[in-house]
């Protein structure tokens, strides 16, 4: 089955670009090209997209916002002439960031790993161990890891990577925060920040928009705060 491709790039002769590197990749399907995210948006409504080729740079909704958008968003890959936006990125789960002017080899890289991430190949679902779960991660090209569920005190994101901090040690996987969270029982973990998901049963003190765990201090995102406060108070006896 083909990788299903979107792209949304407001600058002609760039989408010409990434469309001709993707009709030499066997792998990948155009569905379709847009000039505006406007479009793109409602185009997604109807339609299942494996991955968008996004540029940021576009008048009524840049792309940030186009990602801030999105409740369920596909697999993104940054297509910009910029690079100070990388950092902001890669905050909201960002695969990749191209910048333009794109080579054929720099897209390909792309496109492995996108492969990677569509074959689902970095991590294991949960063992369904009634008694102490646990999932097992790669943590090298050879390791499988078990981690326990009850030892995992915070995930963190680190662009391509998640550092896993547990009560017997720390783990460095490839994968994203959206992922590993997906993965994890609502009941026992939640996302607080796009960076960091953590375990509810860890925390051993909540002060205005900070969580602490281990005597280290987690803040709590803007537009997580309200749930956040909620699971927590809800979760209290």
């Amino acid at each position: 089955m083909k990788i299903k491709c979107l792209i949304i790039d407001d600058e002609p002769l760039a989408i010409n670009v990434i469309k001709n590197y993707i009709e030499q990749i066997e792998e990948l399907e155009l569905i379709n090209t847009f000039s505006n995210s406007i479009e793109g948006l409602n185009f997604l409504k109807n339609n299942t997209i494996d991955v968008i080729f996004l540029d940021i740079n576009m008048p009524v909704l840049d792309g940030i916002n186009f990602i801030k958008s999105l409740d369920n968003p596909p697999l993104l890959i940054i297509t910009s002439a910029y690079d100070q936006f990388a950092i902001e990125t890669y905050e909201l789960d960002v695969l990749d960031y191209l910048v333009k002017p794109i080579e054929f080899p720099r897209l390909m890289k792309a496109v492995n790993k996108i492969s990677k991430r569509l074959n689902n190949n970095t991590k294991t679902p949960i063992e369904n161990n009634k008694e102490n779960p646990f999932i097992f991660v790669k943590i090298d090209k050879k390791k499988m890891k078990k981690i326990f569920l009850n030892e995992i005190l915070v995930i963190e994101s680190l662009k391509d990577y998640l550092k896993i901090s547990t009560t017997s040690g720390k783990f460095i996987i490839h994968s994203t925060l959206s992922d590993f969270t997906n993965l994890l029982p609502e009941r026992d973990f939640i996302r607080i920040h796009r960076s960091y998901t953590i375990a509810i049963d860890k925390i051993d003190a909540v002060e205005g928009n900070s969580i602490e765990i281990e005597g280290l201090r987690y803040v709590i995102g803007r537009s997580y705060i309200d749930e956040v406060k909620q699971k927590i108070l809800n979760s209290s006896i």
